[in-house]
């Protein structure tokens, strides 16, 4: 298939103001860049906006591209060219994660290398397939660590978000026990509506009284925080001895901060970050696949679902971005082509 140009959300410069980076993005006809052996040109279906993607723009991710640049590092849609050794990957349908230095998902086509490519099974939904790696991966590796340690229970910060709520399905089929931090009122009211004992609205004036009340109660040996800041220090200081706090995004924009130097170091508390890309390249193909495998089957059993909020056409991205941003936790917006 011939296909030499694409239309394209570009990055012209990164910008810490979000809203002027916002108001900085194109759309844009460029070049496809030529395919490699190992490559295969995705026909864009949807292309969601993740956290990841706001602090890409912003220029405050551990990914920096070269600019201009295409963003978007999650997407779905059909194979419709492919390099020498990725002939198999033709006409598939597949979900991709990739953080290439040339391409990104938020074009009509783009280019991504195949072994960053999930077949997916018959069954499985497109709109759900766009967001198919990112959060869904993170949450299983995150909870591959409650059950390395014998499925203690554990807190999740911002657990309005699409991880923590994977966490808690996955927690349920084993009994686990889990302390919900949110900020907002009706977050208290959604999850407790779902059955969660234990919630708690860290904007409450008793928060720090429930809170330690929570961790004796149930002795959690991990949390899972999305926001790091001062909170992430407030929620290892009340944990017990020996438990472990897993930071895998910043979305407050701050340092990890309030940490009791003592609990580190007389009470064996541990502070520590994830990446999801680590955890991936730490495993072989059969694993990883059996992980893919897993994910799929949940979300074609109604187990997983990850909440879209809004569809925007690529013309539409800033609209749609600024739609996300006020409200996260209402679910992920798409990004779709135009036709």
């Amino acid at each position: 298939m011939n296909i030499t140009k694409t239309r394209a959300v570009i990055l012209p410069q990164y910008n810490d103001n979000l809203i002027r980076a916002l108001l900085g993005l194109k759309i844009e006809e460029i070049d496809i860049p030529e395919l490699r052996s190992d490559d295969v040109l995705i026909r864009l279906e949807a292309a969601p906006c993740n956290p990841s993607d706001i602090a890409f723009l912003r220029g405050g991710y551990n990914i920096v591209k070269p600019l201009p640049a295409v963003p978007g590092f999650e997407g779905t849609g059909e194979v419709v060219d492919t390099g020498e050794n990725a002939r198999n990957l033709l006409g598939k349908k597949v979900s991709c994660f990739s953080q290439d230095d040339a391409d990104g998902t938020w074009a009509e086509y783009f280019r991504v290398k195949a072994s960053d490519c999930i077949v997916l099974k018959k069954g499985m939904e497109m709109e759900q397939a766009a967001c198919l790696s990112i959060n869904p991966l993170t949450a299983i590796g995150l909870f591959a660590m409650v059950e390395q340690a014998g499925n203690p229970s554990f807190i999740v910060n911002a657990a309005g978000g699409q991880v923590p709520d994977f966490m808690r399905m996955m927690a349920a089929e084993k009994g686990i026990e889990v302390i919900n931090i949110v900020r907002r009122p009706e977050q208290v009211a959604h999850l407790k509506s779902e059955g969660q004992q234990w919630v708690l609205n860290n904007t409450d004036d008793y928060f720090t009284e429930q809170f330690k009340e929570a961790c004796n109660n149930l002795k959690p040996a991990f949390a899972f925080d999305a926001v790091a800041g001062d909170m992430a220090g407030q929620l290892l200081n009340c944990m017990p001895g020996g438990a472990t706090l897993v930071v895998y995004g910043g979305l407050s924009g701050q340092a990890v901060s309030g940490l009791d130097p003592m609990g580190l170091i007389f009470r064996h508390k541990k502070v520590m970050g994830f990446n999801l890309n680590d955890w991936i390249a730490g495993m072989d193909r059969e694993t990883f696949q059996q992980y893919t495998d897993f994910v799929q089957d949940q979300f074609i059993r109604g187990k997983f679902k990850t909440t879209i909020q809004g569809h925007y056409k690529l013309e539409e991205v800033v609209t749609g971005i600024r739609t996300y941003i006020k409200s996260m936790s209402s679910g992920k917006i798409l990004l779709i082509r135009s036709e």
